[in-house]
């Protein structure tokens, strides 16, 4: 199989909180990375998701990883897989999602 990323991807488990914008849920939906990379993300989630269905999503960089303060990245992007896993009586849902803007926002005590 030939590989089709464009960037590199990082092995980063960070918490990721989701909303879908279209549907105007009042509510986010948590889960916790797998990797990520300045285009996609993956993701697991106990919420099922549809190809296509646009995401709003913010994770938080720690600052062990930034060598500074906390670093929080909003983005938007849209679902292009949906994988559904089952084990220990409960599922989880793996997502891939291709990033189409992001902004990151520096956490207190920056002087960037």
């Amino acid at each position: 199989m030939t590989e089709r990323r464009m960037a590199r991807r990082y092995d980063l488990s960070l918490p990721v909180n989701v909303r879908m914008p279209i549907n105007l849920e009042p509510r986010s939906h948590s889960g916790q990375t797998r990797d990520i990379s300045t285009h996609g993300v993956y993701f697991t989630m106990q919420k099922d998701l549809t190809p296509g269905t646009e995401v709003d999503f913010t994770l938080t960089l720690p600052s062990e990883i930034t060598r500074g303060t906390e670093v929080f990245v909003r983005a938007h992007g849209r679902v292009v897989r949906v994988d559904k896993r089952s084990d220990d009586d409960h599922e989880t849902i793996g997502v891939a999602a291709v990033i189409e803007r992001y902004d990151i926002i520096r956490g207190e005590g920056s002087h960037i």
